[in-house]
């Protein structure tokens, strides 16, 4: 019978001649690991990916020269310079612009289903809504006020989340999300319209949980990251809803 392990049960443990065929692990940190002799057949691994080594051979280069590849829109993470920005950024939109329309002809209620225990598509774009309030609201533009209700915390910042007064626990019209997604992505979009370099280079604390100190480039850099990612988990799973 399938049971769940939360929690550091796992830290720094050795597990050996162990089935653990058809296991699911979600939110889970396996920095460190190491893995011998295991049988990795029709496996599904989605994440972030930092030094990883297969059979003798860091894959890392490989997995993100085949993701520029196919998505040139993934420039927007690094780009430096402000033109570079701003295109990459008006690339993330239209990147967009065809998956909001596809949500939006979906049957009603669908846009706030959960499709293998993942967030919904509104939820999805809730949580754009806070990364962009954590990283340009409370960090560039150094607001403390700066998050909306609905923004969708990630699951450790879920407490400090509702005390700041985030409805987490609610589901909203779905009209009401696209509006404050709406007004989030414009934020970004007049901003860099007119960034210079030397706005970009501004340090500044960024969000509670940030570990240092950061630029505002810094910062947009993680906002356009969230968008990429979140539009493929969003995709990925509108799919699944189209075979239902």
């Amino acid at each position: 019978m399938a049971r769940s392990v939360t929690g550091d049960e796992l830290r720094e443990a050795t597990i050996e001649r162990a089935d653990a065929s058809g296991a699911t692990f979600r939110d889970v940190d396996l920095s460190g690991i190491r893995m011998r002799g295991v049988y990795l057949v029709d496996a599904d691994i989605d994440g972030d990916i930092e030094g990883l080594t297969i059979n003798g051979v860091d894959v890392e280069p490989l997995i993100q020269a085949e993701l520029d590849r196919r998505h040139p829109e993934r420039a927007a993470r690094t780009a430096a310079d402000p033109e570079e920005l701003r295109a990459g950024w008006a690339a993330l939109e239209a990147m967009w612009a065809p998956t909001m329309a596809r949500a939006a002809a979906l049957p009603p209620g669908a846009v706030d289903r959960s499709v293998d225990g993942e967030w919904s598509f509104a939820q999805t774009l809730r949580h754009l809504v806070m990364a962009t309030d954590s990283w340009f609201g409370v960090g560039i533009q150094g607001r403390a006020d700066a998050w909306h209700p609905l923004g969708m915390p990630f699951w450790e910042w879920t407490d400090q989340a509702r005390a700041a007064g985030l409805l987490v626990d609610t589901t909203p019209p779905y009209g009401e999300v696209v509006a404050a997604r709406e007004g989030r992505v414009a934020m970004v979009r007049d901003y860099l319209a007119t960034a210079t370099a030397e706005d970009l280079a501004i340090p500044n604390d960024g969000p509670p949980w940030a570990d240092s100190s950061v630029t505002a480039l810094d910062c947009i850099h993680v906002i356009a990251n969230e968008e990429w990612l979140h539009h493929r988990y969003a995709t990925r799973d509108l799919d699944l809803l189209a075979l239902d």
